[in-house]
């Protein structure tokens, strides 16, 4: 029989994952090569040899999205897989609009190909967009399994932006191990706080071959998702966090409203800082696509070291990246705490950019007068030095999930805003989870 042709649209991420738990071994298929689209400087690599397996004794190739038609007519490709997660409804139609016209079949793959088991209990923690609050919910969740007693390591969703060999199974236990993985500022953001916790967590490449090391220490897994992306495992509880500050969003992008569905507990994060028709927008879009969820509301206060530092200042807010870019969010904590303790104006960043990061303002020009943290390489993170150095402003405010001071040279008064999630009214989540966990021990 004549091997189907495949293309994995992708991002550095699902794809390689999708690639791993069902094409990689299978004579049945002959993938072409990867797609990339959203994460820069992806394209021209390869998916090495040692991780695509006996099949690809050459690895396969990672082009960019643009080239995929023609990739399709060259290759007589049969279908094409999409990878890629924070994506709205309309946008994945077109892609298979694309696809489609040029002959293939579009492919979007359920869990059931996709999620591997595992040995120990697993919670995964996912979103419906990227910039919900999932972070500062892993870390609630986290506090409150240590406090019964349990040995928990978190596995986060993959980021992996360097050499892919290398960063097969990635641990972090201190911060020692963020230099010796060569992480980037994106990967920082969402190791650092378990590190701070003193809490392991696993990343990488290979979601098996991490699964079965993360087991070896926990007795629960916690799976850290990544954007709006789906498990990689099959989770015993399933955690979804919504935002009311884009409501709709959470029944309008791929695959957030699978998040949405699946969910056993949806938190409705924010609560403290939406409008009023907003939340209940969304907790009427959960009740109508997953009645049996139990709903937490809660907020994320933040927490500012110093607000001499802001108040009847003239700041620069620098804010999440991946949150204002293809998270579409117009403010973060840093905007919060600029506006709540008195800033006297914030600095449009535009005018000083240099580099890559003014590209990423011609590509998202919707970020406005905030400064994404964007690191997704040595030579990004000195652009989004120098760009800080140029910007004419009194202090800066460093709304981002690490201390940028540590990794980045910021040669103004600065000050850091924290958030943690706080939970309102009953039940939360240790209520919640004090009952259903002694029901999932396996």
């Amino acid at each position: 029989m004549k091997q189907t042709n495949v293309i994995i649209m992708g991002a550095a991420g699902r794809d390689f994952h999708n690639f791993n738990t069902f094409f990689r071994g299978n004579e049945d298929f002959n993938v072409i090569a990867f797609t990339a689209a959203q994460i820069p400087d992806i394209d021209g690599r390869k998916y090495p040899a040692v991780l695509a397996g006996d099949l690809y004794p050459e690895g396969i190739k990672i082009v960019d999205e643009s080239e995929l038609s023609e990739l399709i007519n060259e290759h007589d490709v049969d279908q094409v897989v999409f990878s890629y997660s924070d994506v709205p409804h309309e946008v994945v139609m077109h892609k298979a609009a694309l696809v489609n016209a040029c002959g293939a079949d579009f492919i979007m793959m359920g869990g059931k190909r996709t999620m591997l088991k595992s040995t120990k209990p697993v919670i995964a923690i996912n979103a419906v967009r990227t910039g919900c609050g999932k972070s500062q919910t892993t870390r609630r969740v986290v506090n409150i399994l240590k406090d019964m007693g349990l040995k928990v390591v978190s596995v986060r969703h993959p980021m992996p932006y360097g050499n892919l060999a290398e960063q097969a199974v990635q641990r972090f236990a201190c911060i020692d191990d963020l230099k010796k993985h060569k992480c980037t500022i994106e990967e920082m953001e969402e190791y650092e706080p378990h590190i701070a916790m003193g809490s392991v967590i696993y990343a990488g490449v290979d979601y098996e071959a991490i699964l079965r090391e993360a087991e070896k220490e926990a007795d629960v897994i916690l799976w850290d998702g990544g954007n709006n992306d789906t498990s990689f495992y099959d989770a015993d509880i399933i955690i979804t966090v919504a935002d009311p500050h884009r409501p709709g969003h959470e029944v309008s992008y791929y695959p957030g409203e699978t998040n949405l569905r699946m969910a056993d507990i949806v938190v409705i994060n924010k609560i403290d800082t939406a409008d009023n028709d907003d939340i209940e927008m969304v907790r009427q879009s959960i009740r109508e696509a997953n009645p049996n969820a139990i709903i937490v509301d809660a907020a994320s206060p933040i927490t500012v070291e110093d607000p001499s530092v802001i108040f009847g200042k003239k700041v620069l807010v620098i804010e999440d990246g991946p949150t204002l870019t293809h998270g579409e969010m117009e403010y973060g904590a840093g905007m919060v705490a600029a506006v709540k303790f008195g800033a006297e104006d914030v600095v449009d960043p535009r005018p000083y950019t240099v580099g890559s990061i003014t590209d990423t303002f011609k590509k998202y020009p919707e970020i406005g007068v905030l400064l994404p943290a964007m690191g997704y390489g040595e030579q990004q993170m000195k652009d989004l030095e120098k760009t800080i150095e140029n910007t004419e402003c009194d202090a800066v405010i460093i709304g981002t999930p690490i201390d940028l001071r540590r990794v980045i040279k910021i040669n103004k008064p600065t000050v850091r805003v924290t958030y943690d999630l706080q939970e309102i009214g009953q039940p939360d989540l240790k209520v919640i989870l004090n009952e259903k966990i002694p029901n999932i021990k396996k």
